[in-house]
């Protein structure tokens, strides 16, 4: 017994050691793990952001659904746009003809919609008298292509639509089509009025780029003509404050950049101020040295100029570094020789406190760039997007700084967001 005793006493205390040994490997594998997926760190040394998947839309045409794609698996040509306000979502359906507006978890509050192109809700309410309380609700109203969406602080929901063929009408002047107005919702759903470039009840507009919300709740509108530019910025209640026209050939050229040809990439607005940021992309023309013969044009710098709407004036400039990538110089006899490729990267908004944030795609996401226009911060990280995830996206900037997406895939809608408020606060650090 003593011997059977002393053999079973020594496996039990020689399992202790390794049983704590194997407790603390798996604590710091775990910790690693966390670490991976919290603040992982690419090849390329950008700080991975945290992505959150919130909730999915299926493809089709009932109220949870979404209208991507047509029946033979097409993209349709009708744009989806996006817009977050305080964690709820707002999708406008252009191929559905339809706005929808969910909560973070996915839950449907309520809908505007065509009942000439959308099934009757299966549901939500329609039926609701004037002044009935009722959280989930449907209301009819003629969308014809509702496009680009905006919601100020007020949850007011303000969307590009078409008007009818008939209603359109061709300006001379800019050589343009105006057939565009933007539909003003109040925070229910209920339709408030629309707007035209006077203000309430105007004439339409040209090709609308974007509608941006503003400090006090005003907003801006702008319109991308083949002549140029035009801001348009209205107060709450509709009221044109400002007009501002860009021409092409009044587009602002730094003076050391002679000679380069300059392109309005896009045109944002501030959150915070009234002010809006308009990046202009340069090129230069390059030419074979041996024959002197003009070969084409290359980017020459990117430069965001801070416009003042009040007085129409230039506060001052940006510095936008290149994006920058190795590729193989096709010209190399054994492929083997590499060359540093610049490219541009695009506006996507600017948040509070004046912070301008760029995007650019690359393999299995995006690369961020946030910079201040004090020039003194640059931080640049990493979005994650999967492959299959690249049917169709759609991207929007809140003003504390959270980036959101709608990510299409064959089958489904994604609707994901990323805190890069905290990248923002923390320096660089997801």
């Amino acid at each position: 017994m003593e011997q059977y005793a002393s053999l079973t006493s020594r496996p039990r205390r020689s399992t202790i050691l390794p049983m704590k040994l194997l407790f603390r490997i798996y604590v710091r594998l775990l910790m690693c793990i966390i670490l991976a997926l919290f603040s992982a760190c690419r090849p390329d040394g950008l700080v991975s952001v945290t992505r959150e998947d919130l909730f999915t839309l299926d493809i089709g045409l009932l109220e949870d659904q979404i209208d991507l794609y047509n029946l033979e698996g097409g993209r349709n040509s009708r744009t989806t746009s996006l817009a977050v306000r305080d964690g709820l979502f707002y999708i406008a359906d252009g191929n559905g003809g339809k706005v929808v507006h969910y909560t973070s978890y996915g839950d449907l509050l309520f809908m505007i919609y065509n009942e000439e192109t959308n099934p009757p809700p299966l549901t939500l309410r329609t039926d609701v008298e004037a002044g009935g309380i009722i959280t989930r609700r449907a209301f009819s109203y003629p969308l014809q292509e509702p496009g680009t969406i905006a919601v100020d602080a007020r949850k007011h929901i303000y969307v590009e639509d078409r008007l009818p063929y008939e209603r359109r009408r061709f300006n001379t002047e800019n050589r343009i089509l105006e057939d565009s107005i933007v539909l003003h919702f109040d925070p229910s759903g209920s339709f408030m009025g629309y707007l035209g470039k006077e203000g309430i009840g105007g004439s339409p507009f040209p090709n609308i780029e974007r509608i941006s919300v503003s400090v006090r709740d005003e907003y801006a509108v702008v319109c991308r003509m083949p002549t140029g530019w035009t801001i348009y910025w209205y107060d709450a209640e509709g009221t044109l404050l400002y007009l501002l026209p860009l021409k092409n050939e009044n587009i602002p050229i730094p003076p050391d950049r002679q000679p380069v040809f300059p392109s309005i990439d896009t045109i944002a607005v501030s959150p915070d101020s009234r002010k809006v940021f308009v990046k202009v992309d340069y090129y230069r023309e390059t030419f074979d040295e041996s024959t002197n013969t003009r070969l084409g044009t290359e980017p020459d710098s990117s430069v965001i100029w801070l416009l003042n709407m009040e007085d129409g004036s230039y506060e001052g400039t940006l510095e936008v570094p290149f994006f920058e990538q190795r590729i193989i110089d096709p010209r190399a006899v054994e492929n083997t020789r590499r060359t540093t490729e610049r490219l541009f990267y695009s506006l996507l908004g600017v948040v509070k406190n004046d912070q301008v944030f760029l995007i650019f795609p690359v393999e299995g996401g995006y690369s961020i760039m946030i910079l201040s226009t004090d020039g003194h911060q640059q931080r640049r990280g990493f979005i994650q997007v999967q492959n299959e995830e690249l049917q169709y996206n759609t991207f929007t900037i809140s003003a504390e700084g959270i980036l959101s997406a709608l990510l299409a895939t064959d089958f489904q809608a994604r609707l994901v967001w990323w805190r890069t408020d905290k990248f923002l606060e923390e320096g660089g650090a997801p």
